[in-house]
């Protein structure tokens, strides 16, 4: 059976990665056959590909049966409608929208759509440390669920970054900071292993230490509907930051840090160990387990590869476009509930989210400083 023959939509930096595996063959069940920007520049290095400027062109134009929506966070849901209205497969990039009300209105095109394939580029979910800590969950390994943290502030990012695109950190041109850009691979973890939280209480940092209008530092406390509570915690100005998710549970206790996972085990479960306790200061036995799992080779390669058997073969998506609305609503409820000083019930209102974003964005007054940056190391953005 032939490739799928896919688009690219967005020659930045995440789009000349997609564009790079795919020529090299990485994803056999995809073939890239056209790639669109409307920068000309960014066109020449790609022929004798078919080069567009204009997308709607080029998901009229018949030759291609998928397109990989790659740029800045508004588009793709406008472009995303468009190419399933086109008869078009879509792969959309993270956040498959910028805030929770387009979101909705991508996944309500999709299920318009149905027999057409949604998929969205949550590549953390293809990480084995990721798949090993769902599995010790699903079976409930670590008992009831009692608390999450996760530290994430190893998102370094300088002014130069901010200033190489006018859209960047800016609420017109992303809609927000290192919720929906950087962490936001996190958040789509979070919900992905934990599921929606009740409420969030969340303080950011706007601007805190880049010239930027947006959010660059962030706390955050969620509680669970099982009771469990977590803490989340993310940064773009930390040297050398940290990555640490910690996960407890009556029966114990995950840490994946450092590229190493340790389950430390309770013979019993903690509350049941209490309530039958005789002493004050007694604990139930305990043992190390070091969870050993190698690293995924190729992680956008692997859900695009996924992306083209399920458009031919059927094959269960890894990663559901409608599964974004998840990391996209955690993001816009914690900003929400910083920028209102309220704790934010879930499922958040998308309307009233949508109505503060544009708010934020009509009484704008900050003014982008926008300088090329030539030859920088994009895989350096990467994450496990």
């Amino acid at each position: 059976m032939k490739p799928v023959r896919v688009g690219i939509v967005g020659m930045g930096n995440i789009g000349k990665h997609h564009a790079s595996y795919l020529r090299a063959g990485q994803a056999p069940q995809c073939e890239l056959v056209a790639v669109c920007s409307t920068s000309p520049d960014k066109l020449e290095a790609y022929k004798p590909l078919a080069l567009y400027s204009d997308p709607l062109a080029l998901f009229k134009s018949g030759q291609i049966d998928a397109a990989l929506i790659a740029t800045p966070h508004y588009q793709h849901t406008t472009l995303g409608i468009a190419a399933l209205e086109a008869g078009l497969h879509i792969m959309v990039e993270k956040p498959i929208s910028a805030h929770k009300a387009d979101a909705e209105r991508l996944v309500a095109a999709a299920h318009a759509h149905p027999n057409q394939v949604f998929a969205a580029m949550f590549q953390l979910r293809t990480e084995p440390r990721y798949l090993k800590i769902q599995s010790l969950l699903k079976n409930a390994e670590l008992g009831r669920l009692t608390r999450v943290n996760w530290i994430n502030t190893d998102w370094f990012r300088t002014e130069a970054y901010y200033s190489s695109g006018g859209w960047r950190a800016t609420w017109k041109g992303e809609g927000g900071g290192v919720l929906l850009n950087q962490a936001l691979h996190n958040l789509d973890t979070v919900h992905w292993l934990f599921g929606a939280p009740s409420r969030v209480r969340a303080f950011c940092k706007l601007g805190g230490y880049h010239s930027i209008e947006v959010e660059d530092e962030v706390t955050a406390y969620l509680e669970w509907p099982g009771g469990a509570t977590g803490v989340f915690v993310t940064s773009t100005s930390e040297v050398p930051g940290t990555n640490r998710l910690e996960i407890c549970g009556t029966r114990g206790r995950l840490v994946l840090e450092n590229d190493r996972l340790t389950f430390t085990r309770t013979e019993s479960d903690v509350l049941e160990f209490s309530r039958a306790a005789k002493t004050g200061f007694g604990k139930p036995d305990m043992w190390n387990i070091e969870v050993p799992f190698t690293n995924a080779p190729a992680q956008h390669a692997t859900l695009m590869q996924n992306f083209g058997e399920a458009i031919r073969d059927g094959k269960p998506l890894l990663t559901p476009g409608a599964d974004g609305v998840g990391s996209v609503e955690l993001a816009n409820a914690m900003l929400y509930s910083s920028l209102t000083a309220q704790t934010v019930e879930f499922p958040l209102d998308s309307s009233v989210y949508e109505a503060k974003l544009n708010e934020l964005i009509r009484d704008s007054k900050f003014e982008k400083k926008v300088e090329a940056i030539v030859n920088d190391d994009f895989a350096k953005s990467f994450r496990r």
